[in-house]
């Protein structure tokens, strides 16, 4: 009996705090108070939804340009300065549980000239055929081919960003000189070492860090220029590139006496680590319209209440108990929380499907690296959203739901 009376009694204030939200005034469906606080929540929880989404599209874009040039892991030896076995060191990292292929590399600064222009360059010596299972480079030349094995005459290939080969003034089938500063040395001090490269093609990620300053050639030609005597690292490639992390300290604790490991989000921890706080922080900030929603929802509370008093009193002679009066007013606030958030979630799934689908808010790839302004929908984000401006709603509550339910049935009936 007991649960029946408790069943009853929630019903029942439901059913008061529905009648006061959809209670007509003047013709008009909701009162205009009402309705501005759950306008307020509806354009909060949308530009709340949408900006996150526009957060993790960028986040994304920037994952997937970082991974276009680099490995998901990347191993160094960890008493070496080179490796000077690698495809035994590429058979023992491949036994990782989660690894899934593995290449080669030699990283070396290098300065390079063409007929027009010269520059300090960063250069990874890679097999071609190794590298693109593990970064995927290969999909990102755009100009030329991705090659860099000798010509009939010896030299080799070399594949530069977008950005160097303009200020090389360079285009595929063109040399460039690759100057080593681990040269000759002769009686009158040290001669850099000179080869003479092929442009194979041009590639672009759209990052500048690598699109002005990386040039890739084989891993002969950088062994022979730089004298490493064996290759700088391997790359790695995971089954899952967010569980890149998770496999990186497996390989550091099984081969802890010779290799270090480190994963991606490692190695681009200062930039990932910005986003992620930039996206806090815009929460934050666009939280700020659910707050001014939630006290437009205490005032029109306060408003119903004192609207409301002589009901009040007359639920209170019928036995109602202060804890029922107060949770009708928590309840009428609650679905306005509640109904401006199922509304909010529509309308900001629907900007980020318009912008998806018809590219609305475009960008100058120049300037931003992408054409158009990247949205991802994430259910996370959705709810996490949802629960705040829910949250928010219910605390707006509290105050007016107190206040209507310590209202004296003496004063308010003798009124």
């Amino acid at each position: 009996m007991l649960i029946k009376h408790r069943d009853v009694r929630v019903r029942f204030e439901w059913f008061i705090a529905r009648r006061y939200l959809m209670a007509r005034k003047k013709g008009a469906f909701i009162s205009l108070n009402t309705a501005f606080s759950i306008g307020g929540v509806v354009i909060g929880v949308a530009a709340l939804v949408f900006v996150m989404s526009m957060m993790n599209g960028f986040e994304t874009e920037m994952r997937t340009r970082i991974l276009g040039v680099t490995s998901h892991i990347t191993v160094f030896p960890r008493f070496e300065t080179h490796l000077a076995e690698p495809d035994s060191a590429m058979v023992e990292l491949l036994t990782v549980e989660g690894v899934t292929a593995a290449a080669p590399f030699i990283y070396y600064k290098a300065a390079v000239a063409s007929d027009a222009a010269g520059d300090g360059i960063v250069v990874r010596g890679i097999d071609t055929e190794l590298e693109n299972a593990v970064t995927g480079l290969g999909d990102n030349v755009f100009s030329g081919y991705f090659d860099v094995s000798p010509n009939e005459e010896g030299e080799g290939g070399i594949i530069v960003g977008k950005m160097l080969a303009q200020r090389l003034d360079v285009i595929p089938g063109d040399n460039l000189v690759l100057f080593s500063l681990k040269g000759e040395k002769l009686r009158a001090g040290v001669q850099p070492k000179v080869k003479k490269f092929e442009v194979r093609g041009i590639f672009e990620v759209g990052m500048y860090e690598y699109d002005a300053s990386m040039a890739y050639i084989s891993i002969p030609d950088a062994a022979s220029l730089f004298k490493t005597g064996g290759v700088t690292g391997i790359h790695l490639r995971t089954f899952d590139v967010m569980s890149a992390d998770v496999i990186a300290e497996r390989v550091n604790e099984k081969y802890s006496d010779k290799y270090d490991a480190v994963d991606w989000k490692q190695m681009n921890s200062n930039l990932f680590s910005w986003m992620r706080l930039e996206k806090i922080g815009m929460f934050i900030a666009l939280s700020l319209i659910i707050t001014v929603a939630a006290f437009n929802i205490i005032s029109t509370l306060v408003m119903i209440v004192m609207e409301k008093r002589h009901e009040i009193g007359i639920l209170k002679t019928m036995g109602s108990i202060p804890k029922s009066i107060a949770r009708i007013f928590m309840g009428l606030g609650t679905i306005v929380g509640i109904l401006g958030c199922a509304l909010g979630w529509g309308l900001g799934y629907f900007l980020c499907w318009l912008q998806i689908e018809f590219e609305i808010v475009a960008l100058d790839p120049e300037i931003y690296f992408i054409s158009r302004l990247p949205v991802e929908i994430r259910l996370f984000d959705f709810m996490i959203v949802g629960a705040a401006a829910i949250i928010l709603c219910f605390l707006a509550t509290i105050y007016p739901a107190v206040r209507a339910s310590r209202l004296s049935v003496v004063r308010v009936l003798r009124r």
